[in-house]
């Protein structure tokens, strides 16, 4: 048998190979098996991630259903909390309004209570270092012994709900402090 003999015999034994594989209908049938076989197993993957991720969206709906309506009622607070500064210390002593002074700080002591039930807090700002993630900077303020972007002021208080933010505190920082100007004493 010479080299081209060799050859043909070669090719002729894998086509028959792959024309009896292609008759034989039990190699294609598990061929078919193991396809199917895939797609279930891929099926299944992608209803486990959309289980996972409907839950936590509920979990998430659960916890921030609350959002818009705790931000509503920021102002409320804000505005009680106004009100008690605006009352003058002299004013809070008298008998006759010591009643309504009262009243107010209960109020607002209650209301505290139900923001913390529903996972909403206060932002501490002062004396922080200035925090974009939780603080509106309105101003620069010079401040003696502070470091430059440290909140000096607060003019709003900020609050998380859980671990996002409801509202970011609006506040005041300390700036550099400016070069003295040099004065010529000899002028």
């Amino acid at each position: 048998m010479n080299e081209d003999e060799t050859k043909q015999t070669d090719t002729n034994d894998a086509a028959m190979e792959a024309g009896g594989e292609a008759d034989n209908p039990f190699a294609r049938l598990e061929g078919e098996l193991d396809r199917l076989k895939q797609e279930v197993l891929y099926a299944q993957a992608e209803t486990q991630n959309v289980r996972r991720r409907l839950e936590k969206e509920k979990q998430d709906a659960q916890a921030y259903a609350t959002t818009g309506f705790a931000r509503d009622l920021l102002s409320v607070s804000d505005n009680m909390a106004r009100a008690l500064a605006a009352i003058p210390a002299d004013l809070r002593e008298d008998e006759k309004l010591k009643p309504l002074v009262t009243g107010i700080e209960m109020t607002g002591k209650e209301l505290e209570t139900v923001f913390g039930r529903h996972g909403v807090t206060k932002i501490e700002a002062m004396g922080a270092k200035l925090d974009p993630n939780k603080h509106q900077a309105i101003m620069e303020m010079e401040q003696d012994g502070a470091e430059p972007g440290t909140v000096v002021h607060e003019m709003q208080a900020g609050y998380m709900i859980k671990d996002r933010l409801l509202r970011p505190a609006m506040v005041g920082v300390a700036k550099a402090g400016a070069a003295s100007p040099k004065v010529d004493a000899q002028a």
